[in-house]
């Protein structure tokens, strides 16, 4: 395994992150994703990333169960704050009640005394930054967590809280975790050029577009069992949007890449995401111990510019750019 610093930080991290976004507490039972995790260590990976809404809260748990008894100083654990996680009208959002509150509640569930990365999990128009900035920065004071990000905010929030943050004299935010893969390359423009100079790493989702970039959606063939697209849940619907013919006519064309650089699908698009230096690492979720020892493999490949280039050529013009895809609710949920 190789590891990187996150964001100008002095943490250190593992380049594959295992993370349990949809998997744990709903998509597998909890023994295979305790034997998943067990996989992913054995890989080398220390940084494990989840959040207080996965699953309903379930994902935290099992990752606490999983992590028991592993010493603590080896391991980096993440986790974010923003939706909802009860009925309440104050269970969401970065209020200083809901960040505080629900901080305790994933060192409960997470049983660990602290985080290692508490993030915001979406930008919060109706609380003031100042508001959700201090709140960290107490968590920080108070030792229950190590460093402070964010998830899906625009260059211009980023700018604001690390402003706001000086100003102040607040912990900065060292990360931001976007979603990121060769499909969908929105914060490209505007993200990471604002990071790069602000010195923060980006922990991206989605590397393998939620599956579709391991070329197992053929096209006039129904979806595997078992698989994302075939899950009752919403993770059905964010795959959707990618199954068409000519998104799954490019991939086609990633094979032969894939295959004279003697790597898996799975392995090219997590190793494409790493080529980006501003990325810190890639998060990677399995529901099987085999996949996550397969795809952790692809730490410290390097893919020379002409496979790069060879992948924008195969991809064309179905890459998205547009840095006003990166959004937040503007009202709660």
């Amino acid at each position: 395994m190789e590891f990187r610093h996150l964001g100008h930080s002095g943490l250190k991290i593992s380049e594959i992150t295992y993370g349990n976004w949809i998997t744990h507490g709903s998509q597998v039972t909890d023994d295979l994703a305790i034997k998943t995790m067990q996989a992913a260590m054995e890989a080398g990976i220390t940084t494990f990333d989840t959040a207080d809404v996965y699953a309903a809260t379930k994902a935290e748990e099992v990752m606490g169960k999983a992590l028991k008894g592993q010493r603590r100083e080896s391991l980096e654990i993440f986790t974010k704050v923003y939706w909802p996680t009860g009925e309440g009208v104050n269970d969401r959002g970065l209020s200083r009640k809901h960040i505080m509150e629900s901080c305790e509640n994933s060192l409960r569930r997470l049983q660990t005394d602290y985080v290692d990365l508490y993030q915001a999990h979406r930008y919060d128009y109706e609380t003031p930054l100042e508001e959700t900035l201090r709140a960290f920065d107490d968590l920080v004071r108070h030792g229950k967590v190590l460093y402070v990000g964010v998830s899906e905010w625009t260059a211009a929030q980023i700018r604001d809280a690390v402003r706001i943050a000086s100003d102040m004299g607040f912990d900065r935010i060292v990360s931001n975790q976007p979603q990121y893969n060769m499909l969908w390359r929105v914060i490209e423009a505007e993200v990471v050029p604002a990071s790069e100079e602000l010195g923060i790493g980006q922990i991206v989702w989605s590397p393998i577009a939620q599956g579709v970039l391991t070329g197992k959606y053929k096209i006039g063939a129904p979806a595997p069992e078992g698989s994302r697209a075939t899950e009752t849940s919403w993770g059905a619907n964010f795959v959707a949007r990618w199954l068409n013919d000519p998104v799954l006519a490019a991939v086609e064309k990633l094979e032969p890449i894939a295959k004279d650089m003697d790597l898996t699908m799975s392995q090219l698009a997590i190793a494409w995401v790493l080529s980006n230096p501003n990325v810190s690492a890639a998060i990677v979720g399995a529901s099987r111990p085999e996949q996550i020892t397969e795809n952790a493999k692809a730490a410290g490949v390097t893919l020379p510019e002409d496979v790069l280039s060879g992948i924008d050529y195969a991809l064309g013009d179905l890459v998205s750019t547009d840095p006003a895809l990166t959004v937040s609710p503007e009202i709660r949920p």
